[in-house]
């Protein structure tokens, strides 16, 4: 993904999601402020909560390891095979539905949900068989797109990735930003500059403060 412009002309900014996350959510949405601000071209890609947690399960919370146990392989494998079997540009429309019912009106990650949400993306509703398929037809394809995402950051981060063309021909790629509520017009634009101007600084890998409050999706 070493282009530095689209087919449209704008700059190309890969985004790298797992359905399930809160935060991811609000950053996608925020993203996609910044695309009517500025002359970028969101490009969506798949990651998974449940393969960076795969090899450390003893180190986390019980109550995080039962999340990934029963919520977070059912989303993504039918995000995935939606993706294998109808194209690249499934993703954006099948993300936002999935996370409009998900997360802003608090259905959380059900069967029920991801149904609803494939018939509002206008997906065939067989999707849904992937949800459980433990042998997943798929699972090739989402660990190298896991894979690819996480490769440009490192193992020590979560959901999302960006990924942008820097000045000088190579990748800038980033966690985050983690940001509640998600910024709008102007103010989208402005931290969209400022995550840039520091993700370019040669050396430079972290600022962070206490998350004192959590997701805020009132205004999406």
């Amino acid at each position: 993904m070493s282009e530095t412009a689209t087919a449209s002309g704008k700059t190309p900014v890969d985004f790298w999601f797992d359905p399930l996350c809160p935060w991811a959510w609000m950053t996608s949405r925020w993203v996609l402020e910044v695309e009517k601000v500025r002359d970028i071209e969101v490009r969506w890609h798949i990651m998974s909560l449940a393969v960076l947690n795969e090899d450390k399960l003893d180190q986390l919370p019980e109550e995080y390891r039962e999340m990934l146990a029963t919520q977070a392989w059912k989303p993504v494998r039918v995000v995935t095979a939606a993706w294998q079997k109808h194209g690249a540009e499934v993703l954006g429309p099948l993300y936002t539905a999935l996370g409009t019912r998900f997360h802003n009106r608090g259905e959380g990650a059900t069967t029920e949900a991801i149904a609803e949400a494939l018939e509002d993306a206008g997906l065939p509703a067989e999707l849904i068989d992937y949800a459980d398929q433990e042998d997943f037809e798929f699972e090739a394809e989402l660990r190298a797109s896991h894979k690819e995402g996480i490769d440009q950051v490192g193992q020590e981060v979560g959901t999302p990735v960006i990924a942008v063309p820097g000045a000088d021909g190579e990748q800038l790629a980033f966690f985050g930003p983690v940001v509640t509520p998600a910024p709008k017009g102007e103010e989208a634009a402005k931290l969209w500059d400022g995550t840039l101007a520091v993700a370019s600084v040669p050396g430079f890998f972290e600022i962070k403060r206490t998350r004192t409050q959590g997701p805020d999706f009132s205004n999406l």
